[in-house]
């Protein structure tokens, strides 16, 4: 985000009892979303770390289509991906930070039994808004040491289709040194245009690519387990993500 404080980072993590859910709502102590068979509605009201300001505002996703579709990441089914809202159009609209815009977006959950971190080593993931289709590439390693991959397409009408993943791309490493892995048409070199969370274990960023023909934007993320699972970074993690006890 642009403009004053529009760097301002949320991520509190809640005791269980402070977590709520049925049909329609899904609610973590003061934030929930809810459905109201139009649109996701996102309500924020937190408090930034590691300065304490207040973040508060309301996301609003209109799916384009439902994604049904749920996905296995690893053998035993332990952990699985569900891209929801694979196209929607968000709306964003803060009080803390005063900002607000408008556009493209996505929507996906990972859920499963198991900490991310016991089932795999790292990941790579993007998502680019085609001509047509949407396009999800997923691929990295899992703590057994065996990998696994997606390429998928999905059509405005909500049908995957598995695709052939694109030649691999190296990316910069992020300022963190985390190693940062793409999928792009060959001989096209994909660029890192800005970097939007910078962490110890994790990169979020955008990227200018060419996938199936077509030059695109793309939303990318890299995430290193074996960084996470570190004493040190574990040490570190209470500034940037603090703990509420009630």
């Amino acid at each position: 985000m642009n403009g004053p404080r529009g760097n301002a980072w949320a991520m509190t993590e809640r005791p269980w009892h402070r977590v709520r859910r049925d049909a329609d709502n899904f609610i973590v102590g003061p934030s929930g979303l809810h459905w109201d068979g139009n649109s996701l509605l996102i309500d924020i009201n937190e408090t930034s770390a590691p300065l304490p300001y207040p973040v508060r505002g309301q996301v609003r996703v209109y799916p384009d289509m439902i994604g049904t579709t749920g996905f296995h990441l690893d053998n035993a089914g332990k952990h699985r991906w569900h891209p929801v809202a694979p196209r929607a159009r968000v709306e964003v609209t803060m009080n803390n930070p005063e900002i607000s815009w408008n556009g493209s977006g996505y929507f996906d959950s990972n859920f499963g039994e198991e900490a991310l971190e016991e089932g795999f080593n790292d990941w790579h993931w993007s998502r680019a808004h085609l001509k047509n289709d949407v396009a999800v590439l997923y691929e990295g390693t899992r703590r057994d040491g065996t990998p696994f991959d997606l390429a998928l397409k999905m059509d405005r009408q909500g049908r995957w289709h598995d695709v052939m993943q694109p030649p691999a791309a190296k990316l910069p490493r992020s300022g963190w040194l985390v190693d940062r892995l793409t999928r792009a048409d060959a001989d096209f070199r994909p660029k890192v245009t800005k970097t939007w969370v910078d962490a110890p274990f994790y990169a979020r960023s955008a990227l200018s690519t060419r996938l199936f023909g077509e030059d695109v934007h793309a939303v990318h993320e890299s995430l290193s387990l074996g960084r996470f699972r570190s004493p040190i970074v574990q040490a570190m993690l209470p500034f940037r993500m603090p703990r509420a006890i009630c």
